[in-house]
């Protein structure tokens, strides 16, 4: 009896500490994916969108397998909530740069539409009360840029630059700029989405080249993923002579990387800079979660952040990124 019962007991420690490395292995391997950037295709990619989450419930494997003192699962999931909390963590920082001095600021912000169902006075109203001199939207549709110029938008912004959705893409493909400043030069980089690209005459300050980016959504299968990569791969790096920014939706946060890719060219990611990486720039409408950090101000090294908001635009399902940068000054 005494020896059935020892028997019983030792199977019963051994089922916990297995249910203890089994409930483990997921942070553990999300934590192995976000450490090496090996995620790759479909569903791996958008569920790394999801980090945050994994990052605040870590404790959990880790208190499971210490109560069933399985002491090897302990470590790992200890290990897995190291990496996945210090990643997310390190958002919140700001990140020390040096820039060459200026005085001039230029303040961007961009928006997405959402399917062009946007409150067009409340994109007016974001102009008029941050003193927005360069506005980058996305799902821009034929109707949503009349009532942007029927609000008033374009009193406010006269120089713009607006590429419908091509032939075969939804209507709300389109992108567009505006901008206080002139547009020297007008152009687009290549995607899947419209992505207008500007370069704009800075009085005291070297030109800016502008682009409003919209990449595909990795969201639904094997073929999004992809076409977002191939999207991501097409922004142009930082370049001698030229002050580029690129804004607006990228559908990736800072756990995928293919986003650290692109900063790993030479950008900056402005709220980054000044610590506010962590606030969530996208959340259903009707939810209160998920919240994703998907739109971006990436800036040349050049660039200074002073300051990094975001605010809620009626109708849109992304906050509006607003980024104040410095610029330097001209040669000579």
């Amino acid at each position: 009896m005494t020896a059935m019962s020892a028997r019983q007991v030792l199977h019963r420690v051994l089922r916990r500490r297995r249910g203890a490395a089994a409930l483990t292995a997921p942070w553990a391997v999300w934590a192995l994916l976000r450490a090496t950037g090996i995620e790759r295709g479909f569903p791996l990619v958008p569920a790394l969108a999801f980090t945050p989450y994994a990052a605040a419930t870590s404790v959990l494997p880790v208190a499971v397998a210490v109560r069933s003192r399985a002491w090897g699962a302990a470590a790992v999931s200890a290990a897995a909530a190291a990496t996945l909390t210090g990643a997310v963590l390190s958002r919140a920082r700001r990140r020390p740069t040096t820039w060459e001095p200026g005085t001039r600021r230029l303040r961007l912000a961009t928006v997405s539409l959402r399917l062009g169902q946007a409150d067009p006075q409340a994109v007016v109203d974001l102009v008029t009360d941050h003193r927005v001199d360069v506005l980058a939207l996305q799902e821009v549709t034929p109707e949503a840029t009349i009532a942007l110029r029927t609000a008033g938008l374009g009193d406010l912004l006269p120089h713009s630059h607006v590429i419908a959705a091509r032939d075969g893409s939804p209507p709300a493909a389109g992108g567009a700029l505006w901008s206080r400043l002139p547009m020297l030069e007008r152009c687009a980089v290549a995607g899947r989405f419209e992505q207008p690209t500007a370069r704009l005459g800075v009085p005291g300050a070297p030109d800016v080249e502008v682009t409003a980016v919209h990449t595909n959504p990795p969201s639904t299968s094997p073929q999004s993923v992809a076409r977002w990569t191939a999207d991501l791969a097409e922004l142009p790096a930082p370049e001698t002579g030229v002050l580029r920014v690129l804004a607006g939706d990228f559908n990736a946060t800072l756990d995928h990387r293919a986003l650290r890719r692109v900063l790993a060219l030479g950008y900056r990611d402005a709220a980054w800079a000044v610590g506010q990486a962590l606030r969530a720039t996208w959340t259903p409408l009707r939810s209160p979660e998920p919240r994703l950090t998907l739109d971006h101000v990436l800036v040349d090294p050049q660039l200074g952040v002073a300051s990094v908001t975001l605010v809620p635009i009626a109708g849109s399902d992304h906050r509006a990124v607003v980024a104040e940068l410095v610029l330097p000054q001209r040669a000579g």
